[in-house]
């Protein structure tokens, strides 16, 4: 498999770009004295130079150490999310499938009332009554609507392994139910906990992004991605630096991290690639 990934040209270049920008993400801030919340008054909306490399914005905040900080930012959330949501997915879809009966009925229950929650206005309503708890609780706001699909998903992966021969010999050995679904059941479906979880990452950093957009998310003094986007698209024309590093990063990371997705599906399962040519 990691022949077959590393085959792929577009899947190794994505690789290399997340990686590079979790370096600049995190590395960044060492490599310039400016702090993102510093502010340099002799320097209002100034085009990139050796003094300030990305520009400032027009209050004199330096964009390169704004953009790595919110870069940063919605990194680590995208992170969190795409593992804590793939992490409750594979609990809660294999628990129903392995279990059935009223184990099964009630956890689909609960993914079915989470479905039909309209998402985006509830996190809209209860995020900013939790300013106070910082980022992290937005990362379980988000959280928390991300991971039922993929849990449906695997019970229905669930139903079918649980009538195979290995794990029937497992449960009359007397093997206990939630080693049976550790050892047995979620490896043979990692393969796609595996490209769920990767994709699920730039899809978390999209949501938050929109959302700290529309100014339900990151709050102020603190910045990310989408609140650097919101704060600057009235400048994207007459000062271009301080909107498209901002933007440009986005876009690069959700399209590297698609191309990552489609290398897995292809390293996992051969006849993909096949199929889709």
């Amino acid at each position: 498999m990691l022949r077959r990934f590393l085959a792929r040209r577009s899947a190794l270049a994505g690789m290399v770009v997340v990686v590079l920008l979790f370096v600049l993400a995190f590395a960044g801030p060492f490599l310039t004295h400016w702090s993102y919340s510093d502010i340099d008054y002799t320097a209002l909306r100034s085009a990139p130079s050796a003094e300030h490399w990305f520009g400032t914005n027009r209050i004199g905040q330096d964009v390169f150490a704004q953009t790595v900080r919110g870069l940063q930012k919605s990194l680590l959330i995208g992170l969190l999310v795409g593992l804590v949501a793939t992490v409750l997915a594979a609990a809660v879809g294999a628990g129903a499938g392995y279990f059935g009966g009223w184990t099964d009925r009630s956890l689909m229950f609960l993914v079915d009332l989470l479905l039909v929650f309209p998402s985006f206005l509830i996190i809209a309503i209860v995020a900013p009554r939790l300013r106070a708890t910082g980022w992290l609780a937005f990362v379980g706001l988000l959280t928390l609507f991300a991971w039922m699909i993929t849990a449906r998903v695997v019970r229905s992966m669930t139903l079918s392994l649980r009538e195979r021969e290995f794990v029937r010999a497992a449960q009359y050995m007397g093997v206990h139910p939630a080693r049976i679904i550790v050892r047995h059941i979620l490896p043979n479906i990692a393969s796609f906990l595996i490209i769920d979880a990767t994709i699920a990452v730039g899809g978390a950093v999209m949501s938050e992004t929109a959302l700290s957009y529309f100014g339900f998310g990151v709050q102020s003094p603190d910045v990310s991605l989408g609140t650097l986007i919101a704060d600057n698209t009235g400048a994207a024309v007459t000062y271009p630096w301080m909107f498209f590093f901002a933007a440009g990063l986005l876009v690069v990371f959700v399209l590297a991290v698609n191309l990552i997705g489609d290398g897995l599906r292809d390293a996992f399962d051969p006849t993909a690639r096949k199929a889709r040519s």
